[in-house]
């Protein structure tokens, strides 16, 4: 097995490396404190290709592989968890869905303007009484002649407030829904501006802070008909499906803050000195230090391997999963090391660990929380979980393809 990146996934790399410690990192602490997103990043992003990576060319994108888009996620999340959000959603549980279950006109109408920036996608399937529970979503959408009318409420969305299209779930079978049969779930295509859609932001979050997280509501809001994604009753299996890509994102971008972490508390361990030498001299604390050097190699060897499945057109459910449960679990508790390493400094935010530990516990809940993961590890080596073959896959990565105009 070759194990080394391409020259381009080392490209990839160095320009998302640069472009964050050149636009994110000199302003993240003010917004962080002050709880704002800021909007300019996106333009600056898109503008690098950063926000459609993994798209095609032929629809707007920049035509690289799936392992270029967690090396953008990694890098982004370096600096900070917010930045990457916009890559989970906007790219991977948006995008990236589109182009696996689209028709040919859904991709030229949203799915283009996506990849080059113009518009800004989310997803929408949590909601205030339905997280882990997919099946327990409470949102409907009735036909009506060549539209559907969606009502409902979605909560926990990251962009809410910032997206201009919004990928929705909905129930349009109300006896399955009465059963809980997931086969009368639908997904939908709608965009901000049709009449009954507001959007709301949350404020007071433990961590992410910089990140926009709102609400959404929809009452009585028209989506044409051509705006269903997939077929109609198809919308558990691409929600779930999409969470294969959103899992994705989220598994490399907590290998990339046990990095930040492991590199913040190498720096302070040779800076800071305590009875009379460096503490990174101490023992204690060069275990602290290993730990996080074994996680952040075994966090990016799954990342690794969920991403060169992907490249294969290899369903990969079972290993972004496991991925992302370990990649989360392994990103919180390098963050709380870090703090200790830092001692009383890092418990102030004139570190960056004190921000890293905030941000690192949202990862290890959304988009699968980690017992609902450990769940889905164990049930595939017992054997009662099997992946079923979608109607749509997610295509494999083909670089004469994928990079043709």
């Amino acid at each position: 097995m070759d194990f080394a990146l391409s020259d381009e996934h080392l490209m990839v790399q160095k320009m998302v490396r640069d472009f964050a410690a050149r636009e994110i990192a000199p302003t993240i602490k003010e917004h962080d404190r002050a709880q704002q997103f800021d909007r300019s990043i996106l333009p600056k992003m898109a503008a690098q290709g950063i926000l459609g990576i993994c798209i095609p060319v032929r629809y707007g994108g920049a035509g690289m592989d799936y392992i270029s888009l967690g090396l953008a996620c990694e890098e982004l999340e370096y600096v900070d968890t917010a930045n990457r959000v916009i890559m989970s959603v906007h790219a991977g549980l948006n995008s990236l869905t589109l182009l696996q279950w689209g028709t040919e006109e859904q991709k030229q109408k949203y799915l283009v303007p996506q990849a080059m920036g113009d518009k800004i996608a989310t997803y929408g399937l949590t909601e205030p009484a339905a997280g882990s529970d997919a099946v327990g979503i409470q949102s409907t959408a009735r036909r009506e002649g060549d539209h559907y009318v969606l009502n409902g409420e979605k909560m926990w969305i990251s962009l809410a407030d910032v997206a201009d299209n919004f990928l929705v779930f909905a129930w349009t079978d109300m006896e399955k829904k009465r059963a809980r049969d997931h086969t009368g779930i639908t997904a939908f295509i709608v965009e901000r501006g049709w009449p009954g859609l507001e959007t709301g932001t949350i404020h007071g979050k433990l961590g992410v802070r910089a990140g926009n997280t709102g609400s959404i509501s929809f009452s009585d809001v028209p989506v044409p008909a051509e705006n269903v994604l997939g077929r109609e009753g198809e919308g558990f299996y691409i929600a779930m499906s999409a969470l294969d890509n959103g899992r994705f994102t989220v598994a490399w971008g907590a290998a990339g803050l046990i990095r930040a972490c492991l590199d913040a508390s190498v720096r302070y361990a040779k800076e800071r000195k305590t009875f009379g030498v460096e503490i990174g001299r101490h023992q204690l604390v060069q275990q602290l230090i290993a730990f996080m050097q074994m996680k952040y190699d075994a966090a990016q060897l799954l990342c690794l391997r969920a991403a060169w499945l992907k490249n294969q057109g290899v369903r990969n459910t079972r290993e972004t999963a496991l991925a992302k449960w370990y990649a989360t679990v392994g990103s919180f508790e390098a963050a709380a090391d870090a703090v200790e390493v830092h001692g009383a400094y890092g418990y102030s935010d004139e570190y960056d660990v004190e921000r890293f530990l905030r941000n690192s516990k949202g990862a290890v809940i959304y988009e699968g929380s980690q017992e609902i993961q450990q769940l889905m590890q164990a049930q595939y080596a017992l054997g009662y979980r099997k992946d079923k073959p979608l109607r749509c896959e997610l295509p494999a990565y083909d670089a004469a393809v994928w990079q043709e105009e």
